[in-house]
Parts: structure tokens; sequence; C-alpha cells
């Protein structure tokens, strides 16, 4: 026998032991996949396939072999992520607004592939979880620039659904026409108030009045039928090519950074503890009404070593001039320091929610 021959057997049986391993890595990520799917969470977390090339990559001990060996382990996740899609696929994501909307538009890449079902705003689209008509909901929950978005923290407060993840889509609100549009024809615009809010010193500049509608899809739709070359919307660029409509300017929103918090609401409550760099988590309280209730509620996160980032005050619907808060803080529940913490909270308050523990700074492209 050759050389050649003896070496190309030798990569027969290698091949036929990798065939054996590959098997059962798919096995295995479909087990993942279906864990994900009864948890509501994403597919895909760069995080995680960042930290999984890095730690692979120091098996390979021939430095040639490095970079050769980082396109065969991405080429291996992608596989298997394609493959955990054929097992996710057949959740239905629900979503406030119509197709084009920026959570049409989140859901979509959180969840590709899958059913989206769109309703008319976030309480129908969150009760869709609820009474089982879709497995998750993505709804908007917080804006770099204009602010939380108050109905769906009232959601979180009086329902009953975890949020699994938390994911940050860039907002580039663009200025929409029909076809021989012009800045200069533009009188009226249609777009969500927060949307308006965003580009209100552009509206401005132009004197072109503005007018609220249900999301920035609606409107671009609206536009679209109206075929009036004075009337525009702000929406995103997809709207604008699901629509028909021309970009007549982009990014018009005050902010260059502007960024929409989106997050996923699930029934099921993971176990945060066995999901890598859950750290950060919402919680909900109300206080007893009396003098130094709330300072006492916020110290005993500091107590037990959990960092706030956010504290924020909503009012309670049934009850006049009481008010719930929202928090958002760091490090993890899931062990003795948090139950003990969670307790003691509990003894200063009325009522304590933990609504969900999730993976933070997590990115859509």
């Amino acid at each position: 026998m050759s050389g050649i021959d003896e070496y190309r057997k030798e990569i027969e049986a290698i091949d036929e032991q990798m065939a054996s391993f590959f098997e059962r890595r798919m096995e295995i990520a479909g087990k993942i996949a279906e864990y994900k799917k009864e948890n509501g969470l994403p597919i895909f977390d760069s995080s995680r396939e960042k930290f999984l090339i890095e730690k692979n990559l120091k098996y390979i001990k021939e430095p040639v072999f490095q970079d050769y060996y980082k396109d065969f382990i991405k080429g291996m996740m992608d596989i298997s992520k394609k493959y955990q899609h054929t097992k996710v696929d057949g959740i239905k994501v629900a979503y406030s607004g119509i197709e084009g909307s920026f959570a049409s538009i989140a859901s979509e890449k959180i969840f590709p592939g899958a059913t989206r079902v769109s309703y008319r705003n976030f309480k129908e689209a969150y009760e869709a979880v609820e009474n089982g008509e879709c497995e998750v909901a993505v709804l908007p929950i917080e804006n770099s620039y204009a602010g939380e978005v108050g109905q769906v923290t009232d959601l979180m407060f009086k329902g009953h659904l975890t949020v699994t993840g938390v994911f940050e889509l860039s907002v580039h609100q663009c200025l929409l026409g029909v076809p021989g549009s012009t800045v200069d024809s533009i009188k009226k615009v249609f777009s969500h108030p927060q949307a308006l809010d965003q580009c209100a010193e552009f509206l401005g500049r132009h004197d072109i009045e503005s007018r609220s509608m249900e999301n920035t899809a609606v409107a671009a739709k609206k536009v679209s039928d109206m075929k009036d070359i004075t009337v525009g919307a702000i929406a995103s660029v997809e709207t604008a090519e699901l629509y028909g409509l021309t970009v007549i300017q982009e990014s018009i929103n005050e902010s260059a950074t502007n960024t929409t918090k989106f997050a996923v609401f699930a029934k099921h409550v993971p176990p945060v503890q066995e999901i890598s760099g859950y750290r950060t988590s919402i919680l909900m309280f109300t206080v007893k009404n009396a003098a130094g209730t709330l300072a006492d509620a916020i110290s005993v996160l500091g107590k037990y070593g959990y960092s706030m980032h956010v504290i924020r005050s909503r009012p309670l619907k049934d009850i006049n001039w009481q008010y719930y808060f929202y928090t958002e803080i760091e490090g993890k529940l899931a062990n003795e320091n948090g139950a003990n913490m969670l307790e003691e909270l509990e003894s200063k308050c009325d009522k304590v929610k933990v609504v969900g523990t999730y993976k933070s700074g997590l990115k859509l492209k």
C-alpha cells in the first residue's frame, strides 16, 4: 500500500470517529433546542459562541492550525444553530403592531423562522402568552431616548409572565413617503408617539405637523394607502421596503445612539443557576406607607451586595397616590445569598416580585 493510501485510510478512520461524535453533538443540540423552546430562550447567544471559540482554540497545540480550527468550530456552530431552528421554529411569537414594526423586526431577529403573530396592542400580545395562544411575546420595555414603556411595565407588575431575555435593538428612524415626495413636499407625518418624540427636532426644523399612530408600521401602511406626496411616515428602512415607500431621509432621530430594549416574556421560568451569564434581574416591589420604608428596602439590596442599575416608580392603578417600584439589579439570585436578600426585602415590603433573570448587553444586528 502506498504512503498516500495509508494516510487516506487513517483519515477515514478519524472521520468515522468524528461522525459518531457529530451525531452525539447534534443530539445534545436538539435537547438544548427543546429546553430553549420550552423556556422562551433564543437560539443565538453571541457571548456563548465567543466563549466556546476561545476555549476550544486552547486545545489546538499547533499554532498553524488555529485559524483553520476556528473556521471549523464556527461552521459546526452554524450547523448546530440551523438544526436547533428546525426544532424551535414551530413556536409562535406574539408582538404588538403589524409587520414592519420595530417589535416585528426584533422578534424576527430573536426567533428567526418562528411564526410571528401580530396583536393590536401590548396587552393583547402579553395575554396571548398567558392564555396559551403563543409560547412567547417580544415587547419593548425601554428606549434610550424616550424612556420606559409604561404600559409594558404595568403588565409586568400585574401579569404572570417571566422575562427570559432582554435584547437591545438600534433604532434608526427614517422619513418615508410615497414615490415623488421630498422633505419639502411633506407637510404632515404619522408615527408612534415615541418615534415622533425622538424626531421632534427634525420635524420642528422643517415645520412638519405630526400625528400619533399605534406604531410606526401602521403609520407607514397608512401613508402607502393614501398615496399623497404631502404626507409621510417615520419608520424603519425595512418598513419602507415592505410598504413600497421611498426613504426620503435616514436617521432623523436626534440621538445617534437611539436604542430600544425588547424583552422576551414566557410562561416557564428557566432554572437560571444553570444558565451562564444570567446575572441581571428585574424586581418589582411596593413598600409600606410609612417614612423611610423605601430607603430601608433599597438598603437591603446593598447589604447583600447587589448593584442597582435602575429604579423607577409607577402609580398603582387601583389606589390613588400609591406607587410600585421597578428595579434592575446585578448579581445572582439563585443562591443562598439571593434567597436571604429576598426574604429580608419581603419583610420590609408589602409585595416583592421577581419578574425575571437574564443576560444583559445582548445586541440585535
